[in-house]
């Protein structure tokens, strides 16, 4: 998996870190509502979320979105079978989720989506799952470069995950962002000082279950503010 996470920079975060309860549990932190967007267990469970756009601003009163990754990692909490989640609670959302078994992608607009993963290379972002917008073509053509290479040292993708060039194809997103601030048609890398890329992520799992997960932070004006890696074992 590699990816960037784009938010308002004003919104509180922690870095990567292995959690203290559940210890198991490796991923960044929302400071604003406690969950968070992306992560690993250690138990073998691998989730990450993305906003979905074109439903209109969030409500409130809705359960955090990262609440859902948080008890699908942890492996308990009121969301924390995917199979029986009450999907409608949350704002609209994109997620995967995947564990030594299987691999599934869930979404609650327009309505419940509860679908197997094939084997294979995936791109998500803010709409459908693979739909071509720039940037998704653009970071899975990253990844699947990665791979056939050899797929060697995952470091080198946080290097990739910085172009702020914006892709030449793909289609453009048919609807305007929930988020006022973000381009129509943004890079893979969103330089900008209210709302752009926070931190980019990679997750690595080699066969025999040894895996890194590795997050690089930016400021608003896109420097690099610190780096965190972590090995993790994976049952297999």
């Amino acid at each position: 998996m590699m990816g960037n996470r784009d938010e308002l920079h004003e919104r509180p975060a922690a870095p990567l870190a292995r959690w203290a309860q559940p210890d198991h549990l490796i991923a960044g932190r929302d400071l604003l509502s406690g969950g968070t967007w992306a992560g690993i267990s250690e138990q073998g469970r691998f989730a990450v979320v993305t906003n979905l756009r074109g439903y209109g601003a969030p409500q409130p009163n809705r359960v955090s979105r990262g609440s859902l990754v948080t008890h699908l990692l942890a492996g308990e909490g009121r969301y924390a079978d995917a199979d029986a989640a009450d999907l409608a609670d949350f704002n609209p959302f994109n997620l995967i989720v995947a564990d030594r078994d299987r691999a599934w992608f869930l979404s609650n607009r327009p309505e419940p989506v509860r679908s197997p993963l094939a084997p294979g290379l995936y791109g998500l972002s803010n709409g459908a799952l693979d739909e071509p917008w720039p940037k998704t073509l653009r970071v899975k053509e990253m990844l699947l470069d990665w791979i056939v290479a050899g797929a060697t040292r995952p470091a080198v993708l946080l290097d990739r995950l910085v172009e702020d060039r914006l892709p030449d194809a793909g289609l453009a997103p048919a609807s305007p962002s929930d988020a006022p601030l973000e381009p129509l048609l943004s890079p893979v890398f969103i330089r900008q000082p209210v709302y752009g890329t926070r931190c980019s992520t990679v997750v690595a799992i080699d066969v025999e279950g040894r895996g890194e997960i590795i997050e690089r932070r930016y400021s608003a004006d896109g420097a690099v503010t610190g780096e965190t890696g972590l090995d993790f074992g994976w049952p297999v």
